[in-house]
């Protein structure tokens, strides 16, 4: 399948530019509406800080897709019209979120819905494709469902350090760009390269120190698209190789949510509680600094990438030398962290 190389970097292009541009308007916005995050126990923010910076990310986004919608017949299908309403009813759960800090059960409820227009319209995962399988073939629709509400909260989980989730999901985004690209899912590239574009141009008055939060209509809205992308990309190109790959694309929102709903099922807690228990929280709390443990992330992210990548390609050999490669620039980072403490 030939791909419009162009047609990429113009989705890339507008998204970027119209979320750099809309980032300051969001700003105003968010006082404006009163969507603010104000400093709590578990926070790392120490003054309020505006939070509903998602309207820039998606604002990218859907004028990307607009204008590229006059080239791209896919933009134009059943499945296409699905995944853009449920997009946009998660950005108006989010900003509700951000303003009232609705309850979770209303925020699932949401979320389910979402989930069932999706999979309603034409998109789930393919478990056919997957050797032995076969009997799991009536539970598409669930397992696509939880595949994407999971994903919707994982990222949400993440967004506790500036320039957290907009620089994770930008890798994500990009790793499933490259993957759907080997893949040939036209439609799935485009829309991860609209998405990385969206991320990269919120980034820098995001990162710290933080001018502006994306809040949950960021966050949501983020693992949302990167959930109905894997699954219009990599799960219907990669056999039983899909699994591994969709995880790597996106594991460190989805590690770091097993991690704090098996913390919380020990500690007899409800799942949806927050804590600070997250990697993040663990980073800084253990004496870096907010860059520093955002970079270290960032790291995380781009190693699962690569190591994604390179399975799809089948690149064994070099998949284990990166392999290696992490672990001792891994283990060379603790032996100089404890020295510099000692």
């Amino acid at each position: 399948m030939e791909h419009d190389w162009l047609l990429y970097l113009a989705g890339f292009s507008i998204a970027f530019a119209v979320s750099m541009l809309m980032t300051p308007f969001a700003k105003k916005v968010a006082f404006k509406i009163k969507a603010i995050d104000y400093p709590k126990s578990r926070g790392l923010n120490k003054e309020p800080m505006p939070r509903i910076g998602g309207l820039a990310i998606f604002s990218g986004f859907l004028i990307s897709v607009a204008v590229l919608s006059i080239f791209v017949e896919d933009f134009h299908t059943k499945q296409f019209f699905g995944f853009l309403t449920g997009g946009i009813l998660i950005v108006i759960l989010g900003i509700f979120d951000d303003i009232y800090e609705l309850s979770p059960k209303i925020k699932f409820v949401v979320q389910v819905l979402v989930a069932i227009i999706v999979v309603s319209t034409g998109t789930r995962i393919d478990v056919m494709s997957w050797p032995f399988w076969q009997y799991l073939r009536p539970f598409n629709a669930i397992i696509t469902m939880v595949w994407i509400i999971g994903l919707i909260n994982a990222v949400n989980l993440i967004d506790g350090v500036d320039g957290l989730a907009a620089g994770v999901s930008s890798i994500a985004s990009l790793c499933l760009m490259i993957l759907c690209v080997i893949s040939g899912s036209n439609l799935a590239v485009v829309l991860t390269a609209i998405l990385a574009g969206s991320c990269l141009g919120f980034l820098p008055r995001n990162f710290s120190p933080a001018e502006i939060y994306m809040g949950d209509t960021g966050s949501t809205f983020l693992g949302y698209v990167l959930a109905v992308t894997s699954c219009i990309g990599v799960y219907k190109s990669y056999a039983v190789l899909s699994i591994v790959i969709s995880i790597l694309a996106v594991a460190l929102p989805i590690l770091d949510t097993l991690f704090a709903m098996i913390r919380r099922a020990i500690n007899r807690k409800p799942l949806m509680s927050p804590d600070r228990g997250h990697l993040h929280h663990r980073l800084i709390d253990s004496g870096y600094s907010h860059k520093q443990a955002v970079v270290i992330l960032y790291g995380l992210s781009l190693f699962s990438a690569i190591i994604a990548i390179l399975i799809a390609i089948q690149n064994y050999q070099a998949t284990i030398v990166v392999f290696i490669f992490f672990l001792i620039l891994t283990l060379m980072m603790y032996v100089y962290k404890s020295r510099t403490q000692n």
